[in-house]
């Protein structure tokens, strides 16, 4: 798995009571775009970035030319 700045993390959920999430990469901390990944979920507080090692249900969408990681003003 690679990705860049503005790329978006996509996780699937195989179990029903749980949902897809996706998530926008704000930083790369692996060689070559290679995990971990700091990210921040688009479904919470946009101050609220985590680090993620993505597992097998996940997979990385391109983001916008640039790496627009979706934050306004700052």
């Amino acid at each position: 798995m690679r990705a860049r700045i503005g790329d978006r993390l996509v996780v699937e959920s195989e179990r029903h009571d749980m949902h897809r999430r996706t998530g926008v990469v704000t930083e790369v901390r692996g060689d070559n775009g290679a995990p971990p990944y700091q990210v921040r979920w688009l479904d919470e507080d946009k101050d609220h970035e985590v680090l993620v090692y993505p597992g097998p249900d996940a997979h990385i969408e391109e983001g916008p030319v640039g790496g627009d990681t979706g934050r306004s003003g700052t």
